[in-house]
């Protein structure tokens, strides 16, 4: 394609992540639409790529080229979706608070340092290619972790481009560049290839487990919109169907951080399995990496197989049976093989010990030597198993599971968000003339002291060693992901607090008898909380950013000229 076709226009993100008016709604859902076949000479390479100026740098686009393809392995054959993720170059990231991820729940914010990729390959014979097969992958590259949603549109364009080729992938990407940027608490409609897809992005003030999507149609919408439930969420039942009564072993490995591997014999089982595992402690952010699926030519490969360290904090889907013996030293490793009944009931793989983990044709089983610190929810396993019996719908089986890991999360989070907002100054320390109080530290043993009498047991049911729990939960990335957060959230609020209190204050008064000097540090101080409150997209009354701008104003005017001009240029 030349530069004319309205796919060579500049647009693309630079180093310090500004974005250029051309594209600019295409790259809030997408960063590339790519295209990988197998070619006999260069083994599986980038054969199209929207817009052709994405500014992907070599060694993602190899990321791309090998991670969009199944293992071999894996002898899939027709058409398989997954998903991927994989490591940005450095230098991407913006120094600008991110407006969607300022209101968007934490396990649905952009990515800062990772792409994902959602993959439609499709392999079929074909007498006319040398290798006796059609070959290739359609990718949908972003920075999004709308699993479901990019999913659901592929279904709707791969099969349409393998008909049609390139023009059909020209069109989508026109279409998408017109679609009204992800906004959380908004309803859109997407419209693509004829069909318009019709979601709710999800927004952090929701409440958790909250009500369905409704869908509202309107009048002049025709064809009727494709109403998506969820934007992210998995069917979690299928995903967890053999591992049932593990699950309360799975959501402790995930919650404390545990290095994991999930081998399956395809790349849709252990994505997909990856995924429900990192979405299964939300509303808890899940702060280590994870790879839905990973390959011997992962970029990453050796420094997460290298024997002269312990496992990093990752969790990781694999298919290529050769790992078995690369990862012997990791401390938890689960095969999963196909989905057997034992009369009604999806046979469940049993706990062995890792020693056994030797052979390639080494049996399904969860290998580890990890002894939970809490007992299982016997109810909960009867109550799915019985789903199963009766024939109760995925969905449903799914919506249980979902709201029993919510609850027993929010469960463990409770007294923590409780006793972290104890640490918070109380909001009549914070005046006008002083910097504002800092956030309390963290005090573990402290925290431990309020568990008898404000711990999980008076939300939860489940009984077990809650105290060791935690105790190994502040060594994790998680509790330091959520530490940041919270401390990064409170520092913001009482930021917004000092500027409100700022306004309220009488500072035309308190110049009236001070020198020039200590106007103008108080002039330059007061335009670096302006700018700091612009960066970091601090929410505060409306009207007071413009009052304090105002004030400002007026201060510097009652200056001498010669000081007004030095200050204007500050």
């Amino acid at each position: 394609m030349n530069p004319s076709d309205g796919f060579g226009s500049p647009r693309r993100e630079g180093t310090e992540g500004t974005v250029d008016t051309a594209w600019a709604r295409f790259c809030s859902w997408l960063e590339c639409v790519c295209v990988v076949t197998f070619d006999l000479e260069l083994g599986q390479a980038i054969e199209l790529i929207y817009p052709q100026d994405v500014k992907l740098t070599e060694k993602e686009k190899t990321s791309i080229c090998y991670l969009s393809f199944p293992d071999s392995y894996s002898g899939c054959l027709g058409d398989t979706n997954f998903t991927f993720r994989l490591r940005q170059s450095v230098g991407r990231r913006s120094s600008r608070e991110d407006v969607y991820n300022r209101d968007a729940p934490v396990m649905l914010q952009k990515e800062t340092a990772h792409f994902f990729g959602y993959v439609y390959f499709r392999q079929v014979k074909d007498v006319s290619v040398k290798r006796g097969y059609f070959q290739k992958s359609l990718v949908l590259v972003s920075k999004l972790p709308y699993t479901h949603l990019f999913h659901s549109l592929l279904q709707i364009i791969a099969p349409e481009y393998f008909e049609k080729l390139e023009p059909c992938l020209e069109t989508v990407c026109n279409e998408i560049d017109q679609w009204p940027a992800p906004t959380p608490g908004q309803m859109l409609n997407l419209p693509v290839l004829g069909v318009i897809v019709q979601v709710r992005i999800p927004s952090k003030t929701d409440k958790p487990g909250g009500s369905p999507v409704r869908q509202t149609i309107q009048e002049t919408l025709l064809p009727a919109p494709m109403l998506l439930q969820t934007i992210h969420e998995l069917d979690l039942f299928k995903c967890f169907q053999s591992v049932l009564i593990h699950l309360q072993m799975m959501w402790e490995l995930m919650l404390l951080g545990e290095p994991l591997v999930v081998m399956a014999l395809s790349p849709t089982v252990c994505s997909e399995i990856i995924l429900a595992l990192v979405s299964s402690i939300i509303p808890l952010k899940f702060c280590c990496d994870f790879r839905p699926y990973f390959t011997i030519h992962d970029s990453e490969f050796r420094e997460y197989t290298t024997r002269t360290q312990a496992p990093p904090n990752v969790v990781l889907g694999v298919t290529n049976p050769f790992f078995i013996k690369t990862f012997q030293n990791w401390p938890h490793v689960v095969r999963l093989g196909d989905i057997r009944m034992a009369g009604d009931l999806p046979k469940q793989v049993k706990v062995k010990k890792l020693s056994k983990l030797k052979t390639l044709d080494t049996k399904p089983g969860i290998y580890t030597s990890y002894k939970t610190f809490l007992h299982k929810d016997k109810i909960l396993i009867k109550r799915l198993l019985k789903g199963i019996q009766r024939k109760r719908p995925s969905e449903v089986q799914s919506a249980i599971l979902r709201r029993h890991l919510l609850e027993l999360t929010q469960s463990f989070i409770i007294p923590l968000e409780r006793y972290m907002a104890s640490l918070m100054p109380l909001q009549r320390s914070v005046t006008p003339w002083k910097t504002p109080p800092q956030v309390r530290p963290f005090n573990q043993d402290e925290f431990l002291s309020t568990l008898d009498h404000a711990g999980p047991q008076l939300t939860s049911m489940l009984r077990g060693d809650w105290m060791g729990l935690y105790r190994k939960f502040f060594r994790s990335p998680n509790f330091d992901g959520w530490y940041r957060q919270r401390h990064k959230e409170m520092t913001q609020k009482l930021e917004s607090l000092h500027l409100e209190v700022i306004c309220d204050a009488d500072l035309l008064g308190w110049t009236k008898d001070k020198s020039e000097v200590e106007i103008v540090d108080l002039i330059l101080k007061l335009k670096e909380k302006l700018i700091k409150a612009g960066q970091q997209q601090l929410q505060v009354k409306d009207g007071v950013l413009d009052k304090l701008n105002t004030l400002i104003n007026s201060m510097v005017s009652s200056l001498p000229e010669d000081q007004q001009a030095v200050l204007s240029t500050h």
